[in-house]
């Protein structure tokens, strides 16, 4: 697995980088297999192309913020961060529309502060640049989709649009995964269809979002899950990183 030490150790020099993760002949042939016939790959952004940011942390915080508003917990427990702030509003409407409008307000710039401020201290992982510049260069298109703001996406990978074709944002949508509508309109930016497209991240959240759209999916260790909860979240490959995505 391909850690954050591990990375932080590798030299700048982002062809070391992917020369230290050369996948294995079993993997890099079920890898040909998955891309076999399609063209449009689809990455997640924190912890598959950079690390994650401290999302428990940040929910945390979210939860409460929403305290304060005496929302009840059974109104957003097991609900993913955006989606508290979601619940949180509608449960608020029922009473001063003008207290949901401020604690949505004051939630959705919360969670954009936290990111923008661990954003200073984070980069892409090293090779990255390199294998996205590689994909495209061999035909493939390139999209990212985050649940993540654009400005926080764009200070941790300034040049990223020099990279990929597509950068579907928290703010580009209104649509964020686990909604398989955040990929369709990825895949229909890049003018593509979900038979060709493939999705590549390191949650859950990411595998289950392509497996109910029908896309192939490839999960990498660089991030939040396990490779046994990548696999029982469908994914069809799991790779170290997205180093061995190299052509």
């Amino acid at each position: 697995m391909v850690t954050r030490k591990l990375l932080d150790r590798i030299q700048q020099n982002d062809w070391f980088s992917i020369a230290l993760s050369v996948p294995n002949p079993d993997t890099k042939q079920a890898l040909n297999s998955i891309l076999q016939n399609r063209d449009c790959l689809l990455f997640d952004f924190d912890g598959t192309l950079a690390p994650n940011l401290d999302l428990p942390d940040m929910r945390r915080r979210v939860v409460e913020l929403t305290k304060q508003y005496s929302v009840p917990d059974s109104v957003y427990n097991d609900l993913y961060i955006v989606e508290v702030i979601y619940a949180a509003t509608n449960y608020l409407k029922r009473g001063a529309n003008q207290v949901a409008v401020d604690y949505s307000v004051a939630a959705h710039q919360l969670i954009k502060d936290i990111e923008l401020t661990e954003a200073q201290a984070t980069d892409p992982f090293e090779g990255i640049p390199a294998i996205l510049r590689n994909l495209r260069n061999n035909a493939y298109k390139i999209g990212v989709v985050t649940r993540n703001c654009r400005e926080a996406v764009l200070s941790v990978f300034p040049d990223l649009l020099n990279f990929i074709d597509c950068l579907i944002a928290r703010d580009d949508t209104k649509h964020l995964k686990p909604d398989v509508r955040h990929l369709e309109q990825a895949i229909q930016k890049m003018e593509s269809t979900k038979q060709e497209a493939v999705i590549i991240g390191d949650g859950r959240l990411d595998m289950e979002c392509g497996k109910r759209l029908g896309l192939a999916c490839i999960g990498v260790l660089t991030g939040s899950a396990s490779e046994r909860e990548l696999g029982l979240a469908g994914a069809d490959l799991i790779l170290n990183s997205c180093l061995e995505m190299a052509p």
